[in-house]
């Protein structure tokens, strides 16, 4: 049972006397007015409970885990699987304990308070420039603004019980509108810490309450007024009959996907064209049940047709034939140009050939072909969410596979964890970069590639890979010796790594990246290595120029320690200021190995989705790196990868 101290908020309406004059007192009106106009009134309100209906707190805390079931057009906080009817009950009491009737009104506002900015500023006094941003909401029905209580007699008590739910698009923006349909899956709910405020306040007071703030989906100029700014630090903080009452027990909502519901199939990740289904099941594919309900699809890595590269002609398993550095420099030095195969990295032709979902075990499975002699392919695999988010603390529990053998040889792939934009353009754009030039506009374009204010573009990347760190720039890029190809002088050939690249053996890196599109709004800008500081560790950003688009830090971790056991964790802790990835061998063993600010990249605050892949690379994006793609063997057998568990905090 909660402590009556613990929602017992007691505030006290005061009114000035109001004088009484002949104009006012008008025969049809005069016995009302004798009611409500004189001497001090007090009210108090009580027993404020935003979630009464939702389960018993433990802490001042009540968690809901986000429903996946049908909610492919959006999130619903609670469903019907949560609580009867679908709705939160909000309870609160109202006493009048003064020798007057009071005629009071109400409304109930919602915010997200995991992932919002402050809503005051300090330096300016005023709300924050970004906590319009903020995820924030009232009844879902927006032409409803404060809703009136029956008139309430000297001495009387009454009780309230009304009802809402927390949806996407709360204000009804018309940006995640289509043909005049809301699309609330446009800016769903957030993952994170909700809090609840009740106002309560007189006609008086209600006539003072800016419409902006009654009706949450209008603008004062070209902002919108955050509700909680406006009522505890603006000037609805001096309304002088006007109760703000906060229900002390918060709603903590978590996402965990059940990776055992389905892998849908999402036809525009296959050109929109026709293409083989043998492999679609009850488990994969595009039936009514796997649309409705599957949290994720196949995804289809974009391949650069820049990028053809010449593979030797060797198909073996790295990994289990221990594949050796002398048999790497023979194969890289002694096949002649005309045996090698010209092509890209490719992607699955037959979708749900390489992906599995485990309705028993609750986990996917990816696998990378094996290739054979005359059907050469190196093929990257991997799955995407299929609901976006804004912020949230992404853990995933994966086992990928290995990257190097006993020999330290890379097998050519990348382990890859990471965020990628939802798309779809202005509706999905993120913040101005104010700026004078502006993002690059574009993803894939060259240095000479055009500025644009906005762009919809977005990625935060977990990239593990055989390549040395950048910084310090001392040591970069590796000085390797040049072979020549002389069978008979194995040293001609078999040229052994500088040092500090052997003295990496068994590592690999684990690269931390945020596509800030090269935004320059951030203060510290900057290019070439430099340093920020977090928890007493420090760690080095990499930026080639000021076009590049990316912010990269790469720490060296043993291969064995990330791949070799059972699974491993992954976590990148999307902030509105700050991104900090983490890994672990347990979620409470999680360390820092990658961190980044608004001071020196422009953190995204769009939609985005999750993307776990095995991939392919063309090494030429990683240069210094030791094993060149070209010259490494086509895979002879299927490389798994498991993906046990998605959660977002």
């Amino acid at each position: 049972m909660r402590k009556n101290i613990l929602y017992r908020n007691r505030i006290w309406f005061v009114a000035g006397l109001i004088s009484i004059t002949s104009a006012f007192i008008l025969t049809s009106c005069r016995e009302e007015k004798t009611e409500v106009q004189t001497k001090i009134k007090a009210v108090e309100i009580n027993h404020f409970s935003a979630t009464s209906n939702y389960l018993p707190e433990e802490k001042n805390e009540k968690s809901i885990l986000l429903n996946y079931q049908n909610a492919i057009d959006g999130f619903i906080i609670p469903t019907l699987k949560d609580v009867e009817g679908g709705y939160f009950k909000c309870n609160f009491q109202v006493d009048n304990n003064s020798d007057s009737s009071q005629r009071l009104y109400y409304k109930i506002y919602y915010q997200n308070s995991t992932y919002k900015f402050n809503e005051y500023d300090s330096l300016s006094g005023t709300q924050h420039k970004l906590a319009h941003e903020n995820f924030y909401g009232s009844w879902e029905d927006i032409d409803v603004t404060f809703k009136a209580i029956d008139l309430l007699k000297p001495g009387a008590q009454v009780t309230i019980t009304d009802s809402f739910r927390i949806v996407g698009n709360p204000r009804n923006e018309e940006r995640y509108f289509n043909n005049g349909k809301n699309d609330r899956w446009k800016r769903n709910p957030r993952v994170g810490e909700y809090q609840f405020m009740l106002v309560v306040c007189t006609e008086k007071d209600l006539k003072l309450i800016p419409k902006e703030v009654q009706s949450i989906h209008l603008k004062k100029g070209a902002q919108f007024i955050n509700p909680f700014y406006y009522f505890k630090f603006g000037e609805g903080k001096n309304l002088q009959e006007t109760i703000i009452a906060d229900d002390p027990v918060a709603l903590k909502v978590h996402a965990k996907p059940d990776l055992g519901s389905g892998i849908y199939v999402n036809n525009e990740s296959f050109g929109g064209q026709s293409y083989e289904k043998s492999y679609f099941c009850k488990t994969c594919g595009q039936d009514d049940n796997l649309y409705q309900n599957a949290p994720v699809q196949q995804f289809i890595n974009y391949v650069d047709a820049s990028t053809k590269f010449n593979n030797i002609p060797v198909v073996m398993d790295i990994l289990k034939d221990d594949y050796s550095q002398i048999e790497y420099n023979w194969n890289k030095s002694f096949f002649a140009k005309e045996e090698l195969i010209p092509t890209l990295i490719q992607t699955s032709k037959k979708p749900c050939q390489t992906v599995f979902s485990d309705a028993k075990e609750h986990k996917i499975t990816i696998k990378n072909p094996g290739s054979k002699a005359g059907e050469w392919k190196k093929e990257s695999v991997g799955i995407i969410t299929r609901h976006g988010m804004t912020y949230g603390k992404y853990r995933v529990k994966v086992k990928l596979t290995e990257l190097l053998n006993k020999s330290g040889v890379w097998n050519g792939l990348t382990n890859a964890i990471w965020l990628i934009t939802q798309g779809g353009g202005e509706w999905n754009f993120r913040r101005n970069c104010n700026s004078s030039r502006g993002y690059m506009s574009t993803y894939w374009g060259g240095v000479n590639d055009k500025r644009v204010r906005a762009v919809d573009y977005s990625e935060i990347d977990f990239e593990i890979i055989k390549t040395p760190p950048y910084c310090p720039d001392n040591v970069f890029p590796p000085v390797y010796d040049h072979a020549i190809a002389y069978s008979n002088n194995i040293k001609s050939w078999h040229v052994d790594f500088p040092d500090d690249v052997k003295a990496s053996k068994g590592k690999v890196s684990v690269a931390c990246t945020n596509w800030d599109m090269a935004c320059m709004e951030p203060k510290r800008f900057t290019t070439g290595c430099n340093s920020i500081d977090y928890q007493g560790k420090t760690y080095h950003t990499f930026r080639w120029d000021s076009v590049y688009r990316a912010l990269t830090e790469k720490q060296e971790e043993l291969d064995d320690e990330l791949f070799a056991g059972p699974f491993y964790y992954f976590e990148i802790d999307w902030r509105p200021t700050e991104i900090i990835w983490r890994i672990g061998a347990s979620p409470d063993k999680m360390r820092v190995v990658g961190y980044m600010n608004e001071e020196v990249t422009s953190i995204p605050n769009n939609q985005m989705l999750l993307i776990v892949t095995q991939e392919y690379h063309n090494t030429t994006w990683w240069p210094g790196a030791p094993y060149a793609q070209d010259n490494l063997p086509f895979p002879l057998n299927d490389i798994p990868g498991e993906i046990y568990e998605i959660i977002i905090n």
